[in-house]
């Protein structure tokens, strides 16, 4: 048996059958408010909205009410996160015509979130989703299920109807 042979045939003994297996993904909207970032099951993000859509802004409203949108004859709310995410509100014009609206749907309710920039709409495997460290800051807490790392970035998700409802609570709060 020549050398060549040989080698051919530890090759073969040596080789490992690849197994496909499917994995379960997830579906996540992945956003960037301020200098961090942030995902959305994209189960209850229904559409997103170019940023510069007009936002017709209401008097008396709270503070994180940014205004109300016409979506094809529906009127819709915006709201920001950043003060729910207790970020600090950098206004940008440069950026400001990069951002998005995304429209978010829950059993709590549904409105438009305003993002800086919307990054991309993918599949995650859930593999990837590792749990929130116990340093998490206690605000966040309520928020955030899983963190993940995208395209080298650090991200994290948030549950959309955790958020809603918490607004809600701070509405019924500021009667």
């Amino acid at each position: 048996m020549s050398q060549l042979d040989q080698l051919l045939t530890a090759q073969k003994t040596n080789q490992q059958s690849i197994i496909d297996v499917d994995e379960p993904v997830v579906k996540l909207v992945i956003f960037r408010l301020a200098d961090q970032y942030f995902a959305f099951y994209g189960a209850v993000i229904k559409e997103v909205i170019p940023g510069d859509t007009k936002v017709y802004f209401l008097p008396a409203m709270p503070a994180s009410v940014e205004g109300v949108m016409n979506i094809r004859g529906d009127i819709e709310s915006v709201i920001s996160l950043y003060e729910l995410l207790q970020l600090s509100a950098v206004v940008n014009r440069a950026t400001a015509t990069a951002s998005s609206i995304l429209l978010g749907k829950t059993n709590a309710m549904h409105s438009g979130l305003r993002v800086d920039q919307l990054l991309d709409v993918v599949d995650v495997p859930t593999s990837q989703l590792q749990p929130p460290p116990p340093s998490l800051p206690e605000y966040l807490q309520p928020f955030v299920t899983s963190l993940l790392v995208f395209n080298g970035l650090p991200v994290t998700l948030l549950d959309l109807d955790a958020v809603f409802l918490n607004w809600l609570k701070g509405q019924s709060k500021a009667e």
